[in-house]
């Protein structure tokens, strides 16, 4: 049995029972074998179309874990698609307004030559740190030709195996250091960066300039040679200090959650295209196959007064998704939707109708209890378990679960907050739908 077909036979075996058999398998080179029947298994959770075509070679574990899920790189695919219609209008428009007008005087000599520079490079892309390639594999597909760059050789001749297996032969593959490819470079439509987010010692970035390559140092380059750039960085970098040190370029933030779970921060810019910066907050759920999208303008929302109703039986619970949380978009969110938050610090909302569409999850506050301990007795009564969380609380889960003496889980969900006025309340919920 060949290596590639033990991978075929066995792609959906334990690999660690797989690795006490080695012996019986001689000609197979069992190391690389596992590592692909290991990468197979991830992809087929996290990249379907991938893990269904056969041949593709996967890196190893820690590459995988890391790598964009199909449904993130699936949204930058859709972002370049309407970025490059975006940018052909916005150029068309300028285009049209020029027309019979003597550019050997007032007209800027700068405003043409750019136009004819990047027309000329209509529908390409350039992936400048392009990794396993997930991302590249998916954005391509929005261009007419397409070039991968990495320095890391072993990962260019992967990506260059398996680029032809996913149908993209529209692409180049270089294996060259983004800063340098990028001083020779011809204009692209789109330039694509995800620099890398560890200093030379391994520790983690919190900073824009500290991530490999220097987005900011490159910054002219960068709107030089394309007509947007998109930037993927960690959710853990302070989307307001990026948008500050891109220097008015931003033209878009999309904070993408997957499954409620913070994902990715991906920052478009251009000076083709003149816009207010836009913010989205993207939930997508490969679940239920469905995803909500809240859109709004930073400082469009005056602050939205706490809630001055009584928490009631009847009254429902809103709390925002994760995107929501990291965009930290609570007046506008508010204001959109007509709830009242709790408090400026709780980060719960409040109606008292139901609220379809709200980005996040809602509930039916079915009991209100303070701390007291005989309040407590009488709304706890008959809840065994119960799923808690803490806004604006001074305990933590762990301790207030010890004090409630509640087990974790079940369908009721406890809410431990405090009010405007410094009550601290526990609303004891259920979901709602």
């Amino acid at each position: 049995m060949t290596t590639a077909e033990f991978i075929r036979e066995y792609c959906e075996r334990d690999i660690r029972q797989l690795a006490l058999q080695a012996n019986r398998f001689p000609d197979v080179d069992m190391p690389y074998a596992l590592d692909q029947i290991q990468g197979w298994q991830i992809a087929r959770r996290k990249l379907p179309k991938w893990a269904a075509c056969d041949g593709v070679i996967f890196p190893p574990h820690l590459s995988m874990e890391q790598c964009s899920s199909e449904p993130t790189a699936q949204y930058k695919l859709n972002l370049a698609m309407e970025w490059t219609s975006r940018v052909e209008s916005s150029e068309l428009r300028v285009e049209n307004s020029t027309e019979g007008v003597n550019n050997s005087s007032e007209q800027p000599a700068t405003l043409n030559s750019q136009l004819s520079t990047h027309n000329s490079h209509a529908s390409s892309m350039t992936d400048l740190t392009g990794g396993f390639g997930v991302d590249f594999s998916f954005t391509s597909c929005a261009f007419a030709a397409a070039t991968y760059v990495e320095r890391n050789e072993q990962l260019c001749h992967i990506v260059e195996h398996n680029l032809p297996l996913l149908g993209l032969n529209n692409a180049t593959v270089v294996c060259a250091d983004a800063v340098e490819y990028l001083s020779t470079v011809e204009p692209q439509t789109m330039l694509f960066l995800d620099p890398a987010r560890r200093d030379e010692h391994g520790a983690k970035t919190v900073m824009l300039a500290d991530c490999t390559p220097d987005v900011v140092q490159l910054l002219p380059q960068l709107l030089e040679k394309s007509r947007f750039t998109m930037l993927k960085l960690s959710p853990m970098l302070d989307w307001h200090k990026a948008v500050d040190d891109l220097q008015g370029t931003v033209r878009e933030v999309h904070i993408v959650s997957v499954e409620g779970e913070c994902k990715e921060l991906l920052l478009v810019l251009s000076t083709v295209v003149e816009s207010e910066l836009k913010v989205y907050c993207a939930d997508l759920s490969t679940a239920s196959g469905s995803s909500s999208l809240f859109v709004y303008t930073p400082g469009s929302s005056a602050p939205v007064a706490n809630s001055t109703f009584n928490i009631q039986h009847s009254t429902f619970l809103h709390e925002p998704n994760a995107s929501i949380m990291k965009a930290g978009c609570f007046d506008e969110l508010a204001a959109a939707y007509g709830v009242s938050p709790v408090s400026r610090n709780s980060h719960l909302f409040l109606s008292d109708e139901p609220v379809e569409g709200f980005p996040g999850r809602s509930f039916v506050v079915e009991r209100v209890t303070t701390m007291n301990k005989g309040e407590l007795r009488k709304a706890l009564v008959g809840i065994e378990k119960a799923n808690i969380a803490t806004r604006n609380f001074p305990l933590t889960v762990a301790e207030l679960r010890k004090r409630l003496k509640i087990k974790d889980g079940g369908d009721v969900y406890i809410f431990a907050t405090t009010t405007a006025e410094g009550e601290h309340l526990l609303l004891i919920s259920r979901k709602y739908r």
